[in-house]
């Protein structure tokens, strides 16, 4: 493939890119069902369901099955571990991240990106009208959907390219 075929067809697959991160939804993202616990049960009953299930992260919700906070990964290691607490005497309500951030099943995939990246966040709980929580999307979620949709002239880049977007590759 010449260079310019090759610079081509990545300036087709950035607009490829460009549109699906536009258009698409964060339903596409193929969300896993949230596991659901009460801000009374322990840390150490939320570990085991993230490491029986292997997930990063467990729901907090309340007596109507409504969303009110999520604990992680990282909780676990800077709020139980870092503080020296003891996994099975520390409710989730001492150490959950209280009314987290939240998306919908219609917001689109640039949104989910935006709010990781602005708040650092690597699980969003996906909430229906009633603020119930119906799904969870990672980090891990948003590779995948790239990892399918990304073109096979990105994903066998030769070393030390990197992809231009548009405008770089109209100036030369």
């Amino acid at each position: 493939m010449s260079e310019d075929e090759y610079s081509e067809s990545l300036e087709t697959e950035f607009r490829r890119l460009e549109d699906a991160l536009l258009s698409d939804t964060v339903k596409l993202l193929a969300p896993s069902e949230p596991l659901r616990l009460r801000a009374d049960q322990s840390v150490a009953r939320a570990i085991g369901a993230m490491v029986q299930n292997r997930r990063a992260a467990v729901v907090i919700v309340d007596k109507d099955s409504r969303l009110v906070g999520i604990f992680t990964e990282r909780d676990v290691l800077t709020r139980v571990m870092g503080e020296g607490r003891v996994a099975r005497d520390t409710l989730l309500s001492e150490v959950m991240t209280p009314e987290p951030e939240t998306l919908r099943a219609d917001d689109r995939i640039c949104h989910a990106i935006n709010r990781m990246h602005t708040g650092g966040f690597r699980s969003l709980p996906l909430v229906d009208d009633e603020h119930r929580p119906i799904g969870i999307i990672t980090v891990n979620d948003v590779v995948r959907w790239l990892a399918e949709i990304f073109p096979e002239a990105v994903l066998n880049m030769r070393p030390g390219d990197r992809l231009k977007n548009p405008a770089e590759m109209d100036a030369g």
